[in-house]
């Protein structure tokens, strides 16, 4: 697939943040075994796990996506129309913290890949719309290895403690079913088991 190729390349050249290949394998494992028919992304940027994900969509499956920035919102709606998928992905434009609680699901997976500091909200939200037996994925829960560190500059302190929180919050929720893998720079996957 020549286009994703070419999306992806210009994802590294110009430091526009994708999923990692191995962080990909594994997500898509999990898609390839469940065929969702709803996805929710929190954070497009230009499309590009949004395009690799549809790949394993049930029939009339879709993927509502959220993103805020508007420059990288033009080069997902051109890089989805350039790969004729405009009736698979949604792109939902604005605020994550202001779209969620309009949304009401159910999903089947959540893929979370914004703001840091913000993954305990995201969390909550997901959570209400998630089906049972259905998966939050989150990625970047390591955060270049500063989670699991004693780190604490003010560069990053707020996502790092949010991720810390977002962690403590699958582990100590009796619904779910989590486990984290090293793959990347940190990959959760998390089974909602009850209500």
């Amino acid at each position: 697939m020549k286009e994703i190729e070419q999306i992806k390349k210009y994802a590294l050249e110009n430091h526009i943040p994708i999923i990692m290949d191995d962080t990909l394998f594994e997500v898509n494992k999990i898609l390839d075994e469940i065929k969702p028919q709803k996805i929710l992304e929190i954070g497009t940027a230009i499309g590009y796990s949004a395009i690799r994900f549809s790949k394993y969509l049930a029939q009339d499956g879709i993927i509502d996506t959220i993103e805020r920035d508007e420059e990288r919102i033009q080069q997902a709606i051109q890089n989805i129309r350039d790969l004729k998928l405009e009736d698979k992905i949604n792109i939902l434009q604005g605020d994550a913290l202001e779209i969620l609680p309009t949304l009401t699901g159910p999903y089947d997976v959540v893929f979370i890949d914004a703001a840091k500091g913000k993954y305990p909200i995201f969390l909550q939200e997901a959570l209400r719309m998630l089906k049972i037996n259905g998966i939050i994925i989150a990625d970047n829960i390591l955060y270049k290895g500063y989670v699991m560190s004693d780190y604490n500059k003010h560069k990053q302190r707020t996502a790092v403690r949010g991720l810390r929180q977002f962690l403590k919050d699958l582990e100590e929720n009796p619904n779910l079913e989590t486990k984290l893998l090293e793959v990347g720079d940190g990959l959760v996957i998390s089974k909602k088991i009850a209500e």
